[in-house]
């Protein structure tokens, strides 16, 4: 279970009105830990947790709420020493002791780095190269083809559930970009503002990561040689994929289901299923999204750029303003504006602006069907003859039944070598015999032992030599 134990209420420092300001915390002390800034040669004290604290509390905001507790810090250090004492409480973050030095540090627990890493990469400051997972898997999977090491693979296998995630990701990118364009021109209605955000989000999100993941980093591109090398690698000698069972099986435990099943085809028909999803699915829903978002942007940017343009063309207020007006001051305006747009206004076309364009025609489609004729005397012959093939060479299970009671003929027991062969039918059942001590004709109440005798039978007429065997019948009610 997860919540257990300090974890039973882990996600409580994130629901008080603080829960901005213990996300920038938590935000600012994974950057220290983790990132390039970090100083992995040493632990985090409490005083050097508590200024970083401080730090976080600086930028992030106070959201506005009715807890008892408002008011109840007098500074950042206060707040900031409570916030650690929450998250270690609730298992964001664990108090170790040196136990040569007897100093305490607070790194993150498992978990409270596994949760705190969303929140860092939502803040969007960190650069994350999402479109190379496709080459990313491509390059895993040659390097297992070629050198068999199955840590390749696995890498492969996790690069290749990126790709799907990655693609959900970008689609609900676009969705929340649209909608936020949507939200700034209702309350603002300022098409500069618009416009600046659209361009901006087209230069830097969309030419770094979208136009790659489009064009150059594709999965169509890459498609067909991740399937080349999928079939590669299947198509591999046995001692090969045998030992690539044998290390995932060691390595990667917790993927083998059953023991009768292959961790090797599990991981491949994996990748095969999710690059087919990526480029079926998800790429032509990402198409379509993109498509969405550029055209709703568009739109409203025409919008706002009209509105804009007719701002000093008050056409309401004039109409007001006439009404306001005697009528006979109203006919003189209207006199007068009526002849300033009676004159007539002449355009000549630019004749080298003119093409004339060939219309092309559409090439005939034949949807007639034509009827290919009674078939000739060869094709039914020919027909006649594969049915008959068919049928001599046809052995059913009730066949095989009937044969062994007519050669035991009242008996219970009968050696292979005194059934009778009369017909080709007889032969083939011959050579069908031992299926009788199957499942299915025990369920049909034929239940049939067959023991070899032994022997091998070598003056055969119809086989070069062949076992003997000994048929006994159990139980049969002629079912």
């Amino acid at each position: 279970m997860f919540f257990t134990d300090e974890r039973q209420h882990f996600f409580r420092p994130l629901t008080s009105k603080y829960r901005e300001q213990i996300v920038e915390c938590l935000r600012l002390l994974h950057e220290r830990l983790y990132s390039a800034r970090a100083d992995y040669g040493e632990s985090p004290r409490r005083d050097q947790v508590l200024d970083i604290f401080c730090e976080a509390l600086e930028r992030a905001p106070l959201l506005d709420g009715d807890d008892q507790d408002s008011g109840r810090f007098k500074n950042n250090r206060e707040q900031a020493n409570w916030i650690l004492n929450s998250l270690i409480e609730h298992g964001w973050l664990e108090r170790q002791v040196d136990q040569a030095s007897f100093q305490s540090s607070y790194p993150f627990s498992r978990l409270g780095r596994l949760f705190t890493l969303p929140l860092v990469e939502a803040d969007g400051r960190s650069v994350r190269t999402r479109h190379r997972n496709t080459r990313n898997t491509l390059n895993a999977l040659s390097a297992f083809a070629e050198h068999g090491e199955v840590y390749d693979l696995l890498d492969a296998h996790e690069y290749s559930e990126r790709i799907i995630a990655d693609f959900s990701d970008i689609i609900a990118e676009l969705e929340e970009r649209k909608r936020e364009l949507v939200r700034e021109v209702e309350a603002r209605q300022l098409v500069q503002q618009a416009s600046d955000q659209f361009f901006e989000f087209m230069e830097r999100r969309f030419q770094p990561d979208l136009a790659i993941r489009l064009s150059a980093d594709s999965v169509e591109r890459h498609r067909e040689r991740i399937l080349e090398l999928l079939e590669r690698i299947r198509r591999k000698p046995r001692d090969w994929k045998a030992h690539a069972e044998r290390e995932l099986r060691r390595l990667a435990p917790d993927l083998l289901s059953d023991e009768r099943s292959s961790v090797l085809w599990q991981l491949l028909d994996a990748i095969d299923s999710r690059l087919r999803n990526a480029s079926d699915i998800m790429l032509p829903a990402l198409r379509k999204t993109l498509q969405s978002f550029t055209q709703r942007a568009d739109l409203i940017i025409r919008q706002l750029s009209y509105l804009h343009s007719q701002q000093h063309s008050d056409i309401v207020g004039l109409c007001r303003e006439l009404s306001n007006l005697p009528e006979a001051e109203q006919s003189a305006r209207l006199q007068a504006a009526g002849e300033l747009m009676a004159g007539v206004g002449l355009g000549l076309l630019d004749p080298g602006q003119l093409r004339l364009r060939e219309r092309r025609e559409r090439p005939p489609v034949q949807s007639l069907m034509s009827d290919p004729g009674a078939p000739d005397d060869d094709t039914l012959h020919e027909l006649a003859t594969q049915q008959r093939l068919d049928k001599a060479f046809n052995i059913n299970a009730s066949g095989l039944r009937d044969y062994l009671r007519n050669a035991l003929a009242g008996r219970q027991r009968i050696d292979s070598r005194d059934l009778p062969i009369t017909s080709a039918s007889d032969l083939l059942a011959l050579s069908h015999l031992i299926e009788l001590a199957g499942a299915e004709h025990a369920a049909r109440g034929l239940q049939v032992r067959i023991e070899p005798s032994g022997q091998t039978i070598t003056d055969e007429t119809y086989f070069s030599r062949r076992d003997g065997f000994i048929i006994e019948l159990e139980h049969d009610d002629h079912a």
